[in-house]
């Protein structure tokens, strides 16, 4: 049974598990596959434990074997990380589930968070907070006239880096065979799926989280001149930054919808290709991070309601 829990408790948990893979090479070499792109050492080591030791839970994994139990264990390994590292809060009955599978796992120096009352990650003295909604989607909200986000501290140069896409592309690979799989086994790409619900699942299973920012269509500028709709919501889905689709709703679960849904048309071909592109983005071409197709395009790409690459220049709308 490729489980620790039984293990001794004299030892420290990074003993333990250290000795418990090298007794089993191929489990550790198994394992090692879902760490993160952006996971420091301190956070793989401990979501690779909480993985091993709940393992038992799920007798339906396999090293080596896609299933659903494997993707729900995985994206419960993330949730516990989210929230032990960077704060996130998640509905009762899932803080109740990961604490459970999380006894024992000692994080040393773990970060402290305040929260409120209702669990809402605050941070410093941002007026601003990191949602998750009930489907595991980060939401960004905004923080005066700037949108809160996940890059680092700290002045950014305008624009992906040119190395950027090769840096994505392994992620969006493992993504395409994820996203690939799951059609399969739901039959095939159609309007009946639950879009979204597919694109987190994969994305999770390959400890990811996706972003979604949503912009009132009466606040978008530019929209064609005959189009006198406006009301209702607009989405826009990133995921490590890389824009993936945008979709239109009355509200904005259905605007999620419909971003999820034309995200998933670009893993309809036979590969997945991340670029740097150029696109509008409040009023001003910038280049951003899409991940495309390989079908030819007759029209231009919508507009970026979030841009994760800009300085404090251009934000403030000089360059």
């Amino acid at each position: 049974m490729f489980v620790i829990a039984g293990m001794a408790e004299e030892r420290s948990n990074e003993d333990i598990v250290a000795e418990y893979l090298g007794q089993n090479p191929q489990l550790a070499q198994w394992v090692e596959t879902f760490r993160g792109y952006c996971e420091s050492n301190k956070q793989w080591d401990a979501r690779r434990e909480f993985i091993l030791r709940n393992m038992e839970a799920f007798p339906t994994v396999e090293p080596g074997v896609p299933s659903s139990s494997l993707d729900r264990l995985l994206s419960l390994s993330m949730v516990w990380a989210n929230h032990v590292f960077l704060g996130c809060s998640y509905p009762q009955a899932v803080m109740d589930k990961i604490k459970e599978m999380g006894e024992g796992i000692v994080v040393v120096d773990a970060p402290v968070h305040k929260t409120t009352k209702d669990g809402v990650l605050a941070r410093g003295k941002r007026s601003a907070t990191v949602e998750v909604d009930a489907d595991g989607c980060v939401k960004r909200a905004k923080c005066g006239s700037n949108e809160l986000d996940s890059r680092p501290v700290g002045r950014q140069k305008s624009g992906p880096l040119p190395q950027a896409p090769a840096e994505h592309q392994p992620f969006f690979n493992r993504l395409y065979k994820a996203v690939a799989w799951k059609l399969v086994s739901a039959g095939g790409f159609g309007p009946n799926l639950d879009h979204f619900e597919i694109l987190r699942s994969c994305a999770e299973s390959c400890k990811e989280t996706l972003t979604c920012v949503f912009v009132p269509l009466k606040d978008i500028a530019g929209l064609p001149a005959g189009r006198t709709q406006k009301e209702g919501h607009v989405c826009e889905i990133r995921c490590q930054t890389v824009y993936m689709g945008t979709g239109y709703g009355r509200d904005e679960s259905a605007a999620k919808a419909m971003a999820s849904k034309e995200a998933l048309k670009v893993f309809q071909g036979r590969k997945v290709t991340v670029k740097i592109c150029r696109r509008r983005y409040k009023g001003k071409d910038v280049e951003d991070l899409m991940l495309l197709d390989e079908q030819p395009r007759s029209q231009g790409f919508p507009p970026a309601l979030s841009y994760p690459f800009q300085d404090e220049q251009l934000e403030d709308g000089s360059s």
